[in-house]
């Protein structure tokens, strides 16, 4: 038997499938996201009653751009469940961690009041906001929005545990059933995931590296999903 073939059990096939599926949809929804964020007006980045101004006037696409980036966490939770099944037979209980990590981080985001590019929060303060009629009304909704403001430019343990799932999956990839090529752009991807979270109140748009390689990692991910379904008898 190849190094790189695991047992086959044809159980599991519909969740390669599943996760091949949300992995594809993924990137496509992020893509979906890039795509609004550079053809529409961004938010400001500081003043709570100036970014609640502009969620009121802009609540469509605002509440579309925050969705955009919050529904992948939902598909990325069968993506690495699928991943950590995969890889089980390199190191069951290693492959067992890196799968709780994965898996909980991004589901934990649902419960993480900011997405990076603002909040659905944000949505709630801003109609009260545009409610109240006088400055000590508004004050308590301006503090939140300054408060999620100040949450979407913070280290989020949220953030680097995804990304320290990323890495110890890819690490267990390199013994197989993957290609070798995907487990070092997985790695890479993880490292300068982990990077990129601890040093993101400085990296600005340099954020964004992280970024495109988890679009080409999850795209290879998807693919090789779909042929381990394939390959199961």
């Amino acid at each position: 038997m190849s190094s790189r073939d695991a047992p086959a059990d044809p159980a599991w096939r519909p969740l390669y499938r599943a996760g091949a599926a949300a992995a594809g949809l993924a990137v496509l929804l992020y893509a979906a996201a890039l795509v609004i964020v550079a053809v529409t007006s961004p938010p400001p980045t500081s003043g709570g009653e100036l970014v609640l101004a502009f969620v009121h006037a802009h609540r469509t696409v605002y509440i579309v751009r925050q969705l955009l980036w919050l529904v992948p966490s939902l598909l990325l939770m069968v993506v690495f469940l699928a991943l950590a099944v995969a890889v089980r037979h390199r190191g069951r209980g290693f492959a067992a961690i890196a799968g709780l990590v994965a898996v909980t981080s991004w589901a934990v985001s649902f419960a993480w009041p900011t997405t990076g590019d603002g909040a659905l929060a944000m949505v709630v303060l801003s109609d009260k906001f545009a409610a109240a009629s006088t400055s000590p009304q508004r004050a308590p909704f301006v503090a939140g929005a300054e408060l999620l403001i100040a949450l979407n430019d913070v280290p989020a343990v949220i953030g680097l545990l995804q990304t320290l799932g990323l890495l110890m999956i890819s690490l267990l990839m390199r013994r197989g059933p993957f290609a070798a090529g995907l487990a070092r752009l997985g790695i890479a991807t993880g490292t300068v995931g982990v990077l990129s979270e601890l040093l993101r109140p400085v990296l600005g748009w340099a954020y964004a590296g992280y970024g495109v390689l988890l679009f080409i990692w999850l795209g290879w991910v998807a693919a090789a999903l779909w042929r381990r379904a394939a390959h199961e008898p």
